[in-house]
């Protein structure tokens, strides 16, 4: 399977794009080398936010699906599968396929694997830990989340660094408010973080949702005075801190021109939700 002698993960085979049926509406993007960038706002009125919700909806019951059959000895070629059949199954477009060229219609990330990593014959061993990232679009809006499953039985450091990382996406949903600016957010993140000298990513952020796959809001998960834009209500993003047992923030990318690594190839784990900005705080529109 692709992993070195040390351990640590290389390039499998990639097989060809996956079909979607013709009747299922296309993100503008397909077919071109990129998105036309998006000059809308990142607020939407409640009946958008409603088919976000739908879209995020789709999106979160295939991590489900897929999270059902993650197992030692399955591939993420095979998960990929999975996550396919479900989304089209549900009159939606996965958002990643065809995205600036991406290859599938999910994003697996293994182990060092901090974000990105395209699906192939790699198969899952006890002990690993695997990023699902599903994004579905349908009525012209896409929802966009991800889970970190386990693979059978992992260490404790590993299986600790999950665990936070899914609290440390909740600490930054619950730094939402509106009036405040998004660096709350990242600095929430972070501080709870360092708590455990973890490593916060800081290259690769979370952002704005909806009409576009990436709107150019910039969510931050790290303290990032810089990104001061101010959060108001309806106003739709994503968090999805990705924080590394090794405690560093650097990191490698693959000749894939996707797969982001761990500079230091320790392990990384992320989570991620769709939210929308209410009077109260934030809910979420990425709900299974």
């Amino acid at each position: 399977m692709p992993k070195d002698s040390a351990g640590h993960l290389i390039p499998g085979r990639v097989s060809s794009m996956r079909s979607v049926p013709s009747h299922i509406v296309r993100p503008e993007y397909v077919g071109k080398k990129g998105p036309t960038p998006y000059s809308g706002s990142d607020v939407y009125s409640s009946d958008r936010i409603a088919l976000i919700r739908e879209s995020g909806l789709i999106a979160a019951q295939a991590i489900e699906a897929v999270g059902q059959a993650i197992r030692p000895g399955i591939t993420t070629e095979e998960l990929d599968v999975i996550g396919h059949e479900f989304i089209i199954a549900h009159d939606a477009y996965p958002s990643t396929l065809g995205y600036r060229g991406y290859p599938k219609s999910l994003c697996s990330s293994v182990n060092e694997v901090i974000c990105h990593g395209i699906p192939d014959d790699t198969a899952l061993e006890d002990g690993d830990i695997v990023n699902i990232d599903i994004t579905a679009f349908k009525n012209g809006v896409h929802g966009d989340t991800n889970v970190t499953f386990v693979v059978g039985e992992a260490s404790e450091d590993v299986t600790l660094l999950v665990d936070r990382t899914r609290e440390a996406l909740n600490r930054g949903i619950k730094a939402v408010a509106p009036g405040r600016q998004v660096n709350v957010i990242g600095r929430a993140i972070e501080s709870y973080a360092k708590r455990f000298n973890y490593g916060v990513v800081r290259d690769y952020t979370g952002h704005g949702v909806g009409a576009a796959f990436h709107s150019g809001l910039i969510i931050p998960h790290y303290d990032a005075p810089q990104y001061n834009t101010v959060m108001e209500v309806g106003m739709v993003f994503t968090i999805e801190p990705m924080l590394t047992l090794g405690g560093s923030a650097d990191w490698d990318m693959w000749n894939d021109d996707w797969t982001v690594l761990t500079k230091d190839r320790s392990v990384t784990a992320q989570f991620e939700h769709t939210l929308v900005v209410t009077e109260r705080g934030a809910e979420i529109l990425t709900l299974p």
